[in-house]
């Protein structure tokens, strides 16, 4: 018979599960965080004080109650006692943060990085570390990066986040991380993700799928990518290469040629490239500022630009509508610069998805486009960055903590 948990597995948990709600859900009283976890306020109590004192939370009186008598403390995180380092490798363009505990930036930097095309993985590695060793100078004694989590526009094995393709980088079987954690020199896990992955699990966890177990997140940048959540939970598929709907077909005969080798792929047909040779602008200088510039200029009576997002949006609503057939999501959230696309082409998405979606899986679906703007990527990979010290935070503190103090 298989022995049940210990007392110290049982508090570890616990801990653990305490760190999360006020991470992701933000300040919480004892008598909340007891009911959500099914426990007795003495417990949550026990739990409170431990990562209090460790520096993790602290109790406080809420800012605005709204209500006569005495309120009641709230847990809140304390974000700068651990803090990760979140990287997104977009194409155009590098971004580094710093985030800390309940999501909030400390620090964000934008990395200059002129132009788009193929990226030397060794390139792209010494200028996140250059920005990360500025916001690691810049942070309070007693403070400890906790994690790295690195977002690739590209396909992604899980769980060693080898890049196996990322065609718009130009990058093939490039172990990305292990080069990233040698110039770092953390002793702290560097975690690789998808973007369209990570950024699903950002807008899952705070954005605008928050309380929807079944989304489809669609993020566009140059290519598009989705993040799939199933019953709460990321669909990564076997090796961790799920999701990959920008290379669904949708236009095999006649279709534009996609970076991937396919004809007719989504991104191909919906992509920023598309849209932009569409309304006859320059597709070498895509980006969020192009795509916005189509849609405004269609706003303003433009012929060519409008007539590019109803041809886009035609091609975009058949993807959505494969994608509600296949996974029969509640909500389908539309975030990079497909936020724009989808905001300029919504009446032939919806069209698209009434005439071509099963009635069923789509009479209850909720459009939405993405709450974190332009932060979305680089909040998820925060999240992968946290996965191991909100498993066990006091354990992974220590370590730190002693790893300093032998330093010192």
């Amino acid at each position: 018979m298989k022995a049940g948990p210990s007392q110290e597995e049982i508090r570890r948990h616990n801990l653990s599960t305490v760190l999360r709600h006020v991470h992701i859900g933000g300040p919480a009283s004892r008598t909340v965080l007891a009911e959500r976890m099914g426990v007795n306020r003495s417990t949550v109590l026990g739990l409170v004080s431990e990562l209090t004192a460790a520096g993790l939370v602290r109790e406080e009186l809420p800012r605005d109650t709204g209500r006569a008598g005495r309120p009641s403390l709230v847990v809140r995180p304390e974000p700068a006692r651990a803090y990760v380092l979140a990287f997104d490798i977009g194409v155009a363009r590098l971004t580094a943060a710093r985030i800390g505990l309940g999501g909030f930036f400390l620090d964000r930097r934008e990395i200059p990085w002129p132009g788009a095309g193929p990226r030397r993985p060794g390139e792209v590695a010494d200028a996140l570390t250059a920005s990360a060793r500025q916001m690691l100078n810049a942070t309070p004694p007693g403070s400890h990066c906790v994690g790295v989590g690195v977002a690739v526009r590209g396909i992604v094995r899980h769980p060693d986040g080898l890049v196996r393709f990322a065609p718009n980088l130009g990058w093939t079987e490039e172990d990305f991380g292990a080069q990233l954690a040698d110039r770092l020199g953390l002793s702290v896990p560097v975690t690789i993700g998808n973007e369209a992955n990570v950024a699903a699990l950002a807008e899952h966890l705070r954005g605008a799928g928050a309380g929807c177990r079944n989304l489809v997140y669609l993020h566009g940048d140059i290519g598009i990518g989705a993040g799939i959540i199933v019953d709460g939970r990321l669909l990564r598929g076997d090796e961790g290469y799920g999701g990959e709907v920008g290379h669904m077909i949708v236009n095999p005969r006649g279709g534009r040629r996609c970076g991937c080798g396919a004809t007719g792929c989504l991104e191909a047909e919906a992509g920023a490239r598309a849209l932009l040779a569409a309304s006859r602008r320059d597709g070498r200088t895509s980006g969020y500022d192009s795509v916005r510039a189509v849609v405004d200029a269609a706003d303003r009576g433009d012929v060519a630009a409008a007539a590019a997002l109803r041809d886009v949006g035609d091609w975009l609503g058949i993807g959505v509508a494969n994608l509600v057939n296949l996974f029969n999501p509640g909500t389908v959230v539309f975030g990079g610069v497909l936020r724009d696309v989808f905001l300029g082409s919504a009446a032939q998405v919806r069209s698209r998805i009434n005439t071509t979606a099963l009635r069923a899986s789509r009479e209850n679906l909720r459009l939405r486009v993405c709450e974190l703007g332009d932060s979305t990527v680089l909040i998820g990979a925060a999240e992968l960055a946290f996965s191991e010290s909100l498993d066990n935070p006091l354990e992974v503190l220590a370590r730190l903590d002693g790893q300093q103090a032998f330093v010192d």
